[in-house]
């Protein structure tokens, strides 16, 4: 089996890269950097939604927030056995399937804002894996 990194580089990057061209064949209407910027934002605006709709009108899943309490002996490194997501219940199938769709529609224009500007994709994602590799926990100070 490949560690972490054998896969991040392999094959999850050609896919990657494979994505974020059928993007760049598929984009025609909207290839305006002001239309991508605010269909970017429409579809970010559309997975906010979707996830609130589980709460308000599926009720699949509930929301129980208060203030996260950190113990002061615990390293950084073990706050996230004592942090709460906040969420309460399983998200159904029907809301996982439009949820799945919204963020697919999301990474499609993250993907078009990229081959705008001519962005690799890829590279932004290998870079910020390897941030977040080396950095650790300490990323999060």
């Amino acid at each position: 089996m490949k560690n972490n990194s054998e896969t991040h580089k392999g094959q999850d990057g050609k896919f990657v890269g494979e994505f974020q061209d059928i993007v760049e064949e598929l984009l025609v209407r909207h290839k305006s950097i002001l239309d991508c910027l605010t269909k970017y934002q429409e579809a970010t605006a559309r997975v906010n939604r979707a996830i609130t709709k589980t709460v308000t009108m599926c009720g699949c899943v509930s929301i129980n927030a208060g203030a996260q309490e950190f113990p002061v002996d615990e390293s950084i490194k073990e706050f996230g056995k004592h942090v709460s997501t906040h969420l309460e219940g399983k998200l159904c199938e029907s809301c996982t399937e439009i949820i799945e769709e919204e963020i697919g529609n999301h990474l499609f224009y993250l993907a078009a804002l990229c081959n705008l500007l001519n962005i690799d994709l890829r590279e932004v994602l290998n870079k910020e894996y390897s941030r977040l590799n080396t950095l650790g926990h300490f990323f999060l100070s």
